[in-house]
């Protein structure tokens, strides 16, 4: 299980890697909130525990984008605030629990412990989503083309997810920026082509037919 820990404090980001890998997690570290929100847009987490204070965008306004993205990876905040409104700011952001620093590293296990089986008792979707030879495990985020595995980032899934589940169905690059960038992404198009361009080369890179078409001037559509 994959968790990301952003803490700009190396000592307590690798006390917490340390520990959180000792446990059996997979864990990847960002140092600033840009890092920390770009790796939690592009990869896929059971769960991340997010500073407050942090560089070039603070924790409040990385859950913030996060949850407006439409990501909502469970967060657990950590702060040296401990007033009662700094604890409400944290989750009215959209952070689903808090803990005041200095904590110790068996409490904040427990806590993850929690919000993963919170999370993990949540609506149930289908595992898979299959369209002719491609299929996908919504579970374990993982891509099959026929007999070959493919590696996907969190985006390039997302953006493959809808196409999938609608065969034969043309998407805008409008739709598709919504929704998988979500409606607060303030780039343009021009990024749904690119990632287009990366599925293209990692699914239709083979000998098998062509499965991701451009309608043109309307947009994309997996070939049914």
């Amino acid at each position: 299980m994959r968790l990301l820990v952003v803490e700009d404090e190396h000592n307590v980001a690798a006390a917490l890697q340390s520990g959180l890998t000792a446990e059996g997690f997979n864990v990847d570290v960002a140092s600033d909130g840009d890092t920390g929100f770009w790796l939690a847009s592009e990869h896929d987490y059971a769960l991340i525990i997010l500073d407050v204070m942090l560089p070039s965008r603070n924790g409040y306004q990385v859950c913030r984008d996060l949850r407006a993205a439409d990501n909502h990876t469970p967060i657990i905040m950590l702060t040296a605030k401990d007033g009662e409104y700094d604890q409400a700011e944290g989750l009215d952001t959209g952070a689903d629990d808090y803990l005041v620093k200095p904590f110790s590293f068996v409490v904040l296990l427990a806590h993850v412990r929690a919000l993963l089986r919170r999370s993990s008792a949540g609506p149930q979707i289908a595992q898979f989503v299959v369209a002719g030879d491609i299929e996908l495990d919504r579970t374990t985020r993982r891509c099959r083309r026929g007999t070959n595995s493919v590696d996907l980032t969190k985006r390039e899934f997302d953006l493959l997810e809808v196409l999938v589940a609608h065969p034969g169905q043309v998407f805008s690059k409008d739709h598709l920026l919504s929704q998988v960038w979500g409606p607060s992404f303030d780039g343009g198009t021009n990024v749904v082509e690119v990632y287009i361009g990366y599925l293209r080369r990692k699914i239709d890179g083979g000998p098998a037919p062509a499965r991701i078409e451009t309608v043109h001037g309307h947009g994309y559509r997996l070939a049914p």
